[in-house]
C-alpha cells in the first residue's frame, strides 16, 4: 500500500491583503511580467512591501510567495518588511556618495544630515543618481535637491516637497511637429516598398558610422541588420538605466527633446520589424517618468503613422539593470540578472523573441542623420575620428553639464572649450574618460582623442562620455576606492569574481600601502573570469591608480 503524504501549502494571502492587492492590480493587466510594476505601485502608496500583501500579490500572479520575494528584496529600492519587523520611516533623503558627490563633500553633508534630521526621517547613502553636474545631490523622497547642503534639504523636507517636477525644457509633441518633426518617420512609413526604404536607412546608417552610444560602441547599422535577419516578429528594448556614475547625457537629452529620441526609437523599429517596444526607465528619473507618460499618450493619441505597442517600465535601483541582458530579465519581472552568451539578445531576447537594444543619444542621431546626411554626421570629428556625441561632464569645471562635441576632442579640449576650464584653485590632475567603470589617466595625458578605440592602449575606455575632471586637491586612490565600492555595491552576485572580487578590492585598498601583487592578481581573475562588463571593468580605476599613481599607493 502506497502512504499517502500531504504538502504543506505554505502562507495563505489573508483576505484584507487579496482585497488591497486587487486595489493595486486596477487597470493593469494580471501578468508575471508586470510584476515589478505592481511592486511599484504598493511601495509608492505604503511606503514599504510588507510581507502580508506580497503573499497575496503572489497568490494573484500565480506564483510561489518565494518568486515575488526575491524581486522585490534584489533591488534597492523595494522595503520588504517582514512579519514582525518595524517598517521604515515615511519619508527616505537619499544622499549620492558616488564619485561626483563624494568629491563635493558628500561624506560631511551626510553627517551633517544624520545630526541634524528628527525622527520619521531616514538617511540612506545611494550611488550615483544622474546629476553629477548638480553634486552634491541629495534626494528628498522622490524630489532631487541640487548643490545641496543640510540648510537646502532641511527646507525641502520642511516643505513636504517629495513629488518632483516635470521638466519644463521640454520640446512637447506640438513644438516638435511644428520644427518638422516626424517628418522622417512619416515618410520611411509612406514608401511603397518597405524592403527598399529600409535597405536606404540602413545604408545611411552604415555611411555615418553611427555606433552604439551607450558604451559598446557596436556599429548601429549592423546591430538593426543582425536582428532584421532573425526571424521575427521582434521587439525592442530602450536603454535609459544610465547608472554609471558620472553619466547623465541620456536624462538630458529626453528632458530636452524627447520626441526626437522617440522617432529614432520608431525609425528602428519600422526599418527593424519591430511590433513591441519597451522603454526601461532608471526610477531615480521620476520627474521624466511623468514627462515620458504624458508625451508618449500626446503621441498614441496622435500619431504620424501607425504605432507599435510601447510601454514604459520602472527600473528599481539596480546598476546591473543597464547591461542589456539584465535589463532585459527586469523588464520580464525577474532579478536583473545577466545572462549567459551565446544566444545572443539579437536573436533570443525579451520574452525569447529576436530584440533590438538601444540607449537613449544612438537613438536621438538617427533622425538627425536622415534630415543632414551621413555625411554631415561622418564629417564631424577631430583627430581622424567620426561623428559627434554628448559627453556628460563633471567634477573640477566651472560649468559642468552635458555637451555636443565633436568625436576625438580632448579631455583638455572638453575643459577648457566647453567646460570654462579648472575651477579658480583647482589645478588640473587626472580624469575619468568613461565614467567610473573608464579607468583614470592623468592630466599628462589629457590630449588623447576621446573616442571608441583610442583609449585601450592606455588601460581605459570611453564608455558612455562620462568625463569627471579631478584636481590637484583630490587624492586618485580615494576616488578610485570609492568606484571599487560602488562596484561591490551593485554587484547581481551571480558570480564569484565580481562578487567577491569587488568587496575583496575595496578592502584591500584602504589600506595605507597597497599590496600590489594581489590586487593585480585579484584585478586579473574579476576580468578573466566575471560573466558580464561589471565584473570585468571594475578593476580599471584600480589599475590606472597603480600605472600612472604609484605614489599614491605607498
Amino acid at each position: 500500500m502506497q502512504r499517502k503524504t500531504s504538502h504543506p501549502k505554505g502562507r495563505q494571502a489573508a483576505a484584507s491583503d487579496l482585497l488591497a492587492v486587487d486595489r493595486y492590480l486596477a487597470g493593469k493587466p494580471v501578468r508575471r511580467d508586470l510584476l515589478i510594476e505592481y511592486l511599484h505601485r504598493i511601495q509608492d502608496d505604503v511606503g514599504h512591501l510588507p510581507a502580508g500583501l506580497l503573499v497575496a500579490l503572489a497568490e494573484r500572479l500565480r506564483l510561489a510567495p518565494v518568486e515575488v520575494y526575491e524581486v522585490a528584496s534584489f533591488y534597492h529600492h523595494f522595503d520588504v518588511v517582514r512579519e514582525g519587523e518595524d517598517a521604515p520611516p515615511k519619508l527616505t533623503v537619499r544622499v549620492c556618495d558616488s564619485v561626483g558627490c563624494a568629491m563635493q563633500g558628500a561624506e560631511r553633508l551626510l553627517d551633517e544630515l544624520t545630526n541634524a534630521v528628527g525622527a520619521g526621517v531616514r538617511i540612506q547613502r545611494v550611488p550615483c543618481v544622474g546629476r553629477c553636474d548638480a553634486a552634491p545631490v541629495v534626494v528628498v523622497g522622490r524630489r532631487p535637491v541640487p548643490h545641496a547642503d543640510a540648510r537646502r534639504v532641511a527646507a525641502a523636507i520642511d516643505a513636504g516637497s517629495t513629488v518632483p517636477d516635470m521638466p519644463a525644457t521640454a520640446v512637447d509633441l506640438a513644438t516638435y511637429r511644428r520644427q518638422g518633426g516626424y517628418e522622417a518617420l512619416r515618410q520611411l512609413h509612406g514608401e511603397p516598398d518597405a524592403d527598399a526604404a529600409a535597405q536606404r536607412v540602413l545604408d545611411l546608417l552604415d555611411d555615418s558610422r553611427l555606433r552604439g552610444l551607450g558604451g559598446a560602441g557596436f556599429p548601429a547599422g549592423r546591430k538593426w541588420r543582425i536582428v532584421r535577419g532573425h526571424a521575427g516578429p521582434s521587439l525592442m528594448a530602450v536603454n535609459i538605466d544610465e547608472g554609471e556614475p558620472g553619466t547623465f547625457k541620456d536624462r538630458y537629452l529626453l528632458e530636452l527633446e524627447p520626441h526626437r529620441v522617440l522617432e529614432g526609437m520608431l525609425i528602428a523599429a519600422q526599418v527593424v520589424g519591430v511590433d513591441a517596444i519597451y522603454l526601461y526607465l532608471r526610477d531615480e528619473y521620476a520627474g521624466l517618468h511623468r514627462l515620458l507618460q504624458r508625451e508618449l499618450a500626446a503621441l498614441q493619441a496622435d500619431p504620424p503613422c501607425p504605432l507599435p505597442h510601447i510601454e514604459l517600465r520602472r527600473g528599481a535601483g539596480a546598476y546591473i539593470c543597464g547591461e542589456e541582458s539584465a535589463m532585459i530579465e527586469s523588464i520580464e519581472g525577474k532579478r536583473g540578472m545577466p545572462r549567459q552568451r551565446p544566444p545572443y539578445i539579437a536573436e533570443r531576447g525579451l520574452f525569447g523573441r529576436p530584440t533590438l537594444e538601444h540607449n537613449v543619444e544612438t537613438l536621438y542621431w538617427v533622425p538627425v542623420i536622415l534630415a543632414s546626411g551621413a555625411d554631415w554626421y561622418a564629417s564631424q570629428g577631430r583627430r581622424g575620428c567620426r561623428g559627434v556625441r554628448w559627453f556628460s561632464l563633471s567634477g573640477r569645471v566651472r560649468r559642468p553639464g552635458v555637451y555636443a562635441a565633436p568625436a576625438g576632442i580632448s579631455a583638455r579640449e572638453l575643459i577648457d572649450e566647453y567646460g570654462g576650464g579648472m575651477r579658480d584653485g583647482h589645478r588640473f590632475k587626472a580624469y575619468f574618460p568613461g565614467g567610473a567603470s573608464g579607468g583614470i589617466l592623468p592630466a599628462s595625458l589629457g590630449d588623447l582623442p576621446l573616442d571608441f578605440d583610442t583609449l585601450a592602449e592606455h588601460g581605459c575606455f570611453i564608455g558612455s562620455a562620462a568625463v569627471i575632471v579631478l584636481s590637484d586637491q583630490d587624492k586618485v586612490r580615494e576616488l578610485a576606492r570609492n568606484a571599487m565600492r560602488f562596484f561591490a555595491h551593485e554587484s547581481c552576485g551571480q558570480c564569484t569574481p565580481c562578487r567577491v572580487g569587488t568587496v575583496r578590492a575595496a578592502d584591500l585598498m584602504a589600506a595605507p600601502v597597497w599590496d600590489q601583487p594581489l590586487l593585480r592578481d585579484l584585478c586579473q581573475v574579476m576580468q578573466d573570469a566575471s560573466i558580464c562588463g561589471l565584473g570585468q571593468a571594475a578593476p580599471n580605476p584600480l589599475r590606472c591608480v597603480m600605472r600612472y599613481f604609484p605614489e599614491e599607493c605607498q
